[in-house]
């Protein structure tokens, strides 16, 4: 199968900049598999489409403030650095820009020297590993000098720190949101549960190759990003409890969805508790064990995101599904609207 066979045209002006005021106010397209019906509703109607029974699986990961500015020590040279993944103890992947600025032995400070990075390591297209060095607490000093890394499509600068991140975000780790979730409220999700919907947790830490172009032209050369995900025993238990008594298990975001179909794919379809590196890549022909729904966003042309969902719900579906998002002016991306596949 080819790259191109999951092109769409998307004008530039729909590609959403800024997150609405109210979370659960995004439009809400519907998939209807069996029926291959698309309904259009807002997001906050989506206790429609469930029932009691159901299980939603939310990816409670927590984007860090993982791009920082800073200076070369010796030359004074300004200096990007996003943090990828924590090695051990202080050791972090990271990229930097520009790159040739950055050498083994070089040092980076931030915030008039309240923390500061050596370089250890460089790696391919502007990759290092660093080692930092501060007083206190870690991930309080980035709180104070990182910023959100919103996608490269996002042009303008974030207001509210908070928009960026889910209302359950928990497990610190994320270089990029789990965006699917962002339409939740604590609200809306207390009267889901109130109506008989349960709600599970998992953690997948979102990397950046989660924005990182296919670069090939068939699907099948492609090589995935491996991310780490972890399930919890009662996590698992909840959801083997859901299947034996016919319930959906509806998965919030692509996120959760790989950390569900790799742990149904190594485990014969039951879950366990787990915790790993995934680089699982669905695609079409896909055989789902593990979701019977997604709530997702609008996904870039030409994107393993794209890929997953067409293998969810046929790829000529989806891509008339995209076609009427963009005639009826749907917000994409990560502060865009979402799509529920049933």
């Amino acid at each position: 199968m080819e790259i191109e066979d999951f092109d769409f045209n998307l004008p530039e002006e729909l590609i959403a900049q800024t997150p609405l005021k109210e979370r659960t106010h995004s439009r809400l397209m519907v998939l209807n598999r069996e029926e291959r019906r698309i309904s259009h509703h807002h997001f906050y109607d989506i206790a429609s489409f469930l029932q009691e029974g159901d299980c939603l699986v939310l990816n409670n990961t927590k984007v860090l403030p993982a791009r920082l500015y800073g200076v070369k020590e010796d030359t004074g040279a300004k200096v990007e650095v996003l943090l990828l993944t924590q090695l051990e103890e202080d050791n972090w992947d990271v990229l930097v820009k520009p790159a040739k600025k950055v050498k083994t032995g070089t040092t980076i400070s931030f915030g008039d020297g309240r923390l500061t990075a050596t370089c250890l390591e460089t790696k391919e297209h502007g990759g290092r590993v660093l080692r930092f060095r501060y007083q206190g607490i870690f991930y309080e000093v980035l709180d104070q000098l990182g910023e959100m890394p919103l996608p490269p499509y996002i042009k303008e600068q974030l207001e509210e720190k908070d928009r960026y991140q889910t209302v359950y975000a928990k497990e610190q780790g994320s270089a990029a949101a789990p965006t699917a979730g962002l339409h939740f409220t604590e609200a809306l999700l207390k009267s889901l549960q109130e109506k008989g919907i349960e709600i599970a947790f998992i953690t997948l830490h979102v990397g950046l190759g989660t924005f990182r172009p296919v670069s090939v032209g068939s699907v099948e050369d492609h090589e995935m990003h491996a991310e780490f995900y972890q399930m919890t025993q009662t996590t698992a238990d909840q959801l083997n409890a859901v299947k034996e008594r016919g319930g959906r298990i509806i998965s919030v975001g692509t996120t959760s969805t790989r950390t569900l179909e790799t742990i149904a794919r190594d485990t014969g379809g039951r879950f366990e508790e787990r915790n790993g590196w995934t680089d699982i890549f669905i695609y079409p022909p896909y055989t789902f064990q593990a979701i019977d729904g997604l709530i997702t966003n609008f996904h870039l042309p030409k994107s393993t995101l794209i890929m997953l969902v067409s293998a969810l719900a046929d790829r000529n579906f989806i891509l008339e599904a995209y076609q009427q998002a963009v005639a009826e002016r749907y917000r994409f991306f990560s502060f865009g609207d979402a799509m529920l596949i049933l």
